[in-house]
């Protein structure tokens, strides 16, 4: 199998697996958010925002690491998943230490501290998961890493249809989380036993030093950027209230829904990318220029499709009470062309052993998010987060984009972004003119986009190549 084929492989497994996943969490967000109505779905959400936080102290970025390491040397497995298992059980404690103090310092209510401690302990078994999937990534072994997301959907699925059938409470929904995050660690502990390797466990204290170290820049990376991501859900809790809170997340769901795309093919592409900055520097470039133009080439028409179309989205999806969702929706969406490029650049830059330089971008953007959310939540409320997701977006995208174009590669952006763009204008031509079913529109749009493309000759012959390398095992 090429590398081509090997990508692809593992990209198609993950996406499958996603779209799987995707569809069972569209329904059961449907069913939980509008069960919960917008003031308890804000504080669901609320509380995944803050755990989301807090437990990345937890990974340290101990989980990307032990990809990169695993990916170049099998034989690190069991001491990398040992070891790593330990550290984090012990930074465990000290999330939830910080998780009472905050809920004790800011939190009045009864029903949302319980709901976040709960959700803090969820989370923090899914990190220590991560540990025994990031094995299956450097293995190149996605089937068991897509077998544990559908696992985890179908649960989460089974869950909330039990909770919304009995009536329960909202710390019901948070229990779902609790007792499905333990059961796919169970399930990731028992394939790498099964499949890969036992984990060497040991007080080795001079091996943790030297993997907190190199994972350091990588943990301190993933703090400034996970609190720039979500600390305005948090924000809007604390200033704006559970409703506004809700509203936003409506939105942001749908954000985070598509969000799988490029995180499937950034996971798959980081063991290869990894392995050809060894091997094969021309190899690692055009693999990025590649990526770079084909993720491009999805996000654009997204944004574009979605703020036409973002009205008969929601209404689609949520209940009246989640109508004024619809501008955050069309605000938001703006910020998926971005994510998706953004998402080649990170693993580019980590594959190039350059996480380091990461450390002060992450802050910028983490200072910049926080600043204007400090300014904008108390006066525009949710539409103001909006905005300052799209900006903080864009500026980390400037960021990684100088610093790749630096030590690898200086993509042209006009070269790449034209003839998507006048294929989106096209595309949104015909939305505006055609008023018919949503998903019908949704289909046409999408052959009419990629038809102009066709027709602009945005595809080289380097590009038919590869397509022709994906394809080739299926003509054997």
């Amino acid at each position: 199998m090429n590398t081509a084929q090997k990508i692809v492989k593992n990209t198609t497994l993950l996406m499958v697996a996603q779209m799987l996943s995707f569809l069972l969490a569209f329904f059961y967000t449907i069913y939980y958010a509008n069960y919960l109505g917008a003031a308890g779905f804000g504080m669901l959400s609320a509380a995944l925002a803050l755990a989301g936080i807090l437990t990345i102290f937890t990974d340290l970025g101990l989980s990307s690491l032990t990809v990169r390491e695993v990916a170049r040397d099998k034989d690190l497995a069991s001491k990398y998943m040992g070891n790593t298992t330990i550290i984090k059980l012990i930074f465990s404690g000290l999330t939830l230490l910080a998780t009472f103090i905050i809920v004790q310092l800011f939190v009045h209510d009864h029903t949302s501290a319980m709901v976040m401690y709960i959700i803090t302990v969820a989370l923090i078994l899914n990190v220590i998961s991560g540990t025994f999937s990031s094995v299956f990534q450097a293995y190149e072994k996605m089937e068991y890493q897509s077998v544990a997301t559908v696992l985890t959907s179908i649960l989460m699925f089974a869950g909330v249809y039990i909770a919304i059938f009995y009536k329960a409470n909202i710390m019901s929904f948070a229990m779902v989380y609790l007792v499905i995050n333990f059961i796919i660690l169970i399930f990731n502990v028992g394939i790498c036993l099964w499949k890969f390797a036992v984990p060497k466990f040991e007080l080795d204290f001079a091996f943790w030093k030297a993997l907190i170290m190199e994972a350091y820049p990588l943990a301190i990376a993933s703090i400034f950027a996970i609190i720039a991501f979500k600390i305005d859900t948090i924000m809007l809790a604390f200033i704006s209230g559970d409703v506004a809170t809700g509203l936003y997340s409506a939105a942001y769901k749908l954000l985070e829904a598509l969000m799988f795309i490029p995180s499937v093919y950034a996971t798959a592409i980081l063991p290869v990318f990894s392995k050809f900055h060894v091997s094969s520097h021309d190899s690692l470039q055009f693999s990025y220029v590649k990526s770079f133009k084909y993720l491009s080439m999805l996000g654009l028409p997204i944004a574009v499709g979605t703020t036409l179309l973002a009205d008969q989205i929601i209404s689609l999806i949520y209940r009246n009470g989640f109508s004024d969702a619809t501008i955050v929706l069309q605000i938001l969406i703006w910020a998926i062309p971005i994510i998706f490029v953004s998402y080649v650049l990170g693993a580019s830059i980590t594959s190039i052993n350059r996480q380091h330089e990461t450390v002060r971008i992450s802050f910028l953007c983490m200072l910049l998010n926080v600043g204007l959310n400090i300014v904008l939540i108390p006066t525009y409320g949710y539409i103001g987060a909006a905005v300052v997701t799209v900006i903080t977006e864009l500026s980390l995208f400037l960021f990684y984009f100088h610093l790749i174009s630096k030590h690898l590669y200086r993509i042209k952006l006009r070269e790449v972004l034209v003839k998507p763009i006048i294929a989106s204008l096209v595309m949104a031509l015909f939305i505006i003119l055609v008023k018919t079913n949503l998903f019908v529109v949704i289909i046409l749009a999408t052959v009419i986009y990629f038809g102009v493309l066709v027709i602009l000759r945005s595809f080289s012959e380097s590009d038919l190549e590869i397509f022709k390398q994906i394809t080739g095992k299926y003509r054997n």
